[in-house]
């Protein structure tokens, strides 16, 4: 079913934050931003901001949780309790949990992990404030750590969230359209193979409406993707520069 609200999301053609309905909220990403992780990012959507640190590959103990063919990606989702405006039981509920198994999947198929059996790679996300779409940011930041601590990919994973108000088809969506919207998409993929590594659905939509968001989430995901690569690039030619 549909979500329902009174809140008027959309109107004379601008959405609640003023945005037009294809428009991209304001991104930043920075990479490094902590100095004892193997590789790190901050990606901030808006007012939505992701903190991720990533370490390993490292040994993995006890022994016999150990994949003697590979390395096994762990990742931790977690929003800090002033993330958001009523304070947040730090303690994990069972929706960190549940996009802490999905991002685990949307990572996992860029990640060389045969290169590395017997170890761990740990990807911490941090949701620092949240005004929507908090998972696909936290995706997109930990693909920067990824790569940022060295470790060999396939390709870049880069996402956006997709979803409709009214009969209007969305871009990027911040907190209360995530929340009241007709349906809202989460979809991750890497843009230079084409691959979806995760799709989410949340409401009710056409099958012609999902084929259109779908084209729509892979526009922006390229767009971000460009983000993406152009903060690896600033970042390793300031080191090179050093």
């Amino acid at each position: 079913m549909g979500k329902k609200t009174n809140i008027q999301l959309m109107v004379d053609g601008r959405r609640i934050d003023g945005r037009l309905p294809e428009q991209l909220r304001e991104i930043e990403m920075k990479i490094g931003e902590i100095e004892n992780a193997d590789g790190s990012a901050r990606v901030r959507f808006g007012n939505t901001e992701a903190l991720v640190a990533v370490y390993g590959p490292r040994s993995l103990f006890p022994k016999f949780l150990q994949e003697s063919d590979m390395a096994i990606l762990r990742v931790v989702y977690s929003m800090a309790p002033f993330s958001v405006d009523e304070r947040k039981n730090p303690a994990p509920d069972r929706r960190s949990i549940e996009i802490s198994k999905v991002t685990k999947d949307a990572l996992s198929g860029a990640v060389f992990l045969e290169e590395f059996p017997r170890t761990v790679i740990d990807v911490y996300e941090y949701i620092i404030q949240a005004d929507g779409s908090t998972r696909v940011t936290a995706i997109n930041a930990a693909s920067l750590a990824l790569a940022s601590a060295g470790i060999p990919m396939k390709d870049l994973v880069a996402a956006c969230s997709v979803g409709k108000i009214g009969d209007v088809l969305i871009v990027d969506l911040c907190g209360k359209e995530d929340n009241y919207s007709e349906s809202d998409m989460a979809v991750a993929m890497m843009p230079s193979k084409g691959l979806i590594t995760l799709l989410q659905m949340d409401g009710r939509l056409t099958k012609e409406e999902v084929l259109q968001l779908l084209k729509k989430a892979e526009e922006n995901c390229k767009k971000i993707y460009e983000m993406q690569k152009k903060a690896l690039l600033e970042k390793f030619k300031v080191v090179g520069e050093d």
